[in-house]
């Protein structure tokens, strides 16, 4: 009796530091953005570790009004490619559409880190490949895991104008 149990079961996968971008420009976005940090925590294999302050910015090559941003820490059992579609089923849920590239949206989740691999796939590239060029992904970042961000990165992107949201 329960000889063949090990073998049905898959071996559990260690855990992996993830950090995932989030931004919201339509309807509510800090609300929209509040409840994917919360969904983020509820997901099978995804558990929140930290997650940054809220941040008011304009749009960076996109239109609309301006973004509420944050970054989450994440620690997975997911693969990468399974948190994607983790967090594209967040989106999706929370009325995410794609009508044209860089379109208002009411809520974006990328992955821009997963421990320390490198991807470079069709579907998802880690490190995200614009995550230096931007205030909105750097200073959130910098809040949760100042040892991926050097002070260097930060005045690369000092000119972008970024705000810390005093209310959620």
């Amino acid at each position: 009796m329960g000889a063949n149990t090990a073998s049905t079961h898959r071996p559990a996968r260690d855990e992996v530091r993830a950090f995932v971008a989030l931004g919201a420009n339509l309807g509510d976005a800090a609300a929209t953005v509040q409840r994917a940090l919360q969904t983020l925590g509820s997901v099978p294999g995804l558990r929140l570790v930290k997650a940054s302050s809220l941040y008011r910015t304009a749009p960076v090559d996109a239109t609309g009004p301006d973004f509420i941003n944050a970054v989450a820490e994440v620690a997975t059992t997911l693969s990468a490619p399974d948190l994607l579609d983790a967090l594209q089923a967040i989106e999706a849920a929370e009325g995410r559409e794609r009508p044209y590239r860089n379109a208002p949206r009411t809520l974006d989740l990328d992955v821009l880190l997963y421990g320390d691999a490198r991807i470079d796939s069709p579907r998802l590239t880690v490190p995200h490949p614009r995550m230096a060029e931007r205030a909105f992904v750097l200073v959130p970042l910098a809040e949760v895991a100042p040892w991926r961000v050097p002070a260097s990165a930060l005045a690369v992107v000092g000119d972008q104008p970024i705000t810390r949201c005093t209310t959620t």
